[in-house]
């Protein structure tokens, strides 16, 4: 399929200037994605049609929106196809008193057996169901793309790429959105999502749009502030600042091909369950495979045999199942070499309480 052009008048030049996200031009952008659709009374939270969108939730699987495959029924759940619905069911689970998860890929996520009581909302974009125009990303200057959080962070990464903007060829083999990947601060191939983040647009609990600076959001390995900040309901969009690199198809090519050598890319899982103990020159997955816990195996869950860091649903795997092996893999690394490994995926609770 077609790459469409990022950047189709866009000269490689730096003797051009464009406006920031804090001048009128930006400040348009972000009102064209936060209008809220028109004739519609969806988000409101006293309509009839808010409370049946609502009801439908008690239909919807979270193992039917999650890579691992695995994961109980919500209490209520919502389609978010643009930025304007983040914004608006951020006021709804307030008015509702209702706690609230946007999900994207939810491919960093472990869902709860019995579900999650509370608001889900899908973040993820559709070129079907936005507007005209509506791509998801725009370019808003020399090298700048700004993209909605919904927006499918590998699709980001490989249009860069094939455009020579370098930065973000690491995220072609990122199987999430923009959002999480802001939020995690994914990286892989010795690259991370911090290195090119610009700014970050949020909506808070209380239904307000903020704009932070690249100062005012810390980043650490797999971690943001973003994951501390108590009033934040949701990313709206994410500006990312790239370099000119002529070679960054090539660099993603490399990337993506030891990705499928090395990584279970064809079987269920969430991607790397532990982080990579800092300042020790071991991964956690060259730990697990010197412990000899490839192939290691509890319900359904299984210690993937081609990269000891992935846990694979191998049919029927239960949250249960995953826990117990995430302990029986801890214990084992932590009695033969004293390291406590902690986890990179999230596990959602049914209940907060």
């Amino acid at each position: 399929m077609a790459i469409r052009s990022l950047f189709p008048v866009l000269p490689m030049s730096t003797s051009y200037s464009f406006p920031s996200p804090s001048t009128a031009a930006g400040a348009a952008a972000a009102d064209r994605l936060l209008a809220p659709p028109q004739g519609s009374d969806f988000f409101d939270a006293s309509s009839p049609a808010a409370l049946d969108r609502l009801a439908d939730g008690n239909r919807k699987l979270l193992r039917d929106l999650s890579t691992f495959g695995i994961g109980g029924p919500c209490s209520f759940f919502l389609e978010s196809s643009r930025p304007a619905h983040l914004l608006c069911a951020a006021r709804l689970a307030r008015a509702r008193s209702l706690p609230l998860l946007i999900l994207g890929r939810g491919s960093n996520c472990l869902f709860a057996d019995r579900g999650f009581d509370g608001l889900v909302v899908l973040n993820r974009f559709s070129s079907a169901s936005a507007g005209a125009g509506d791509d998801g990303v725009e370019v808003v200057g020399f090298g700048r793309v700004r993209a909605w959080s919904g927006y499918p962070f590998n699709r980001l990464g490989v249009q860069t790429a094939a455009e020579g903007w370098g930065g973000l060829e690491f995220a072609g083999g990122i199987p999430g959105t923009v959002g999480g990947a802001a939020f995690m601060n994914a990286g892989a191939n010795g690259q991370e999502t911090a290195e090119v983040v610009e700014s970050v647009e949020v909506v808070t609990r209380e239904g307000d749009v903020r704009i932070l600076g690249r100062d005012e959001v810390r980043f650490g390995y797999r971690w943001s502030s973003l994951q501390d900040m108590q009033d934040l309901a949701a990313i709206i969009a994410v500006t990312f600042r790239l370099r000119s690199a002529p070679a960054a198809r090539e660099r993603q090519r490399e990337f993506l091909d030891g990705r499928r050598k090395t990584q279970p890319i064809g079987e269920r899982s969430a991607g790397s369950v532990f982080r990579n103990p800092a300042g020790l020159g071991v991964t956690a997955g060259e730990l697990i495979d010197i412990a000899g816990l490839k192939g290691l195996k509890i319900g359904g869950a299984k210690v993937s045999e081609l990269h000891a860091n992935f846990i694979v649903n191998t049919g029927g795997a239960t949250a249960k199942d995953v826990l117990a092996l995430i302990s029986a893999i801890k214990e084992r690394v932590d009695q033969m070499f004293g390291i406590e490994l902690m986890e990179e995926i999230r596990y959602v609770p049914y209940s907060s309480s």
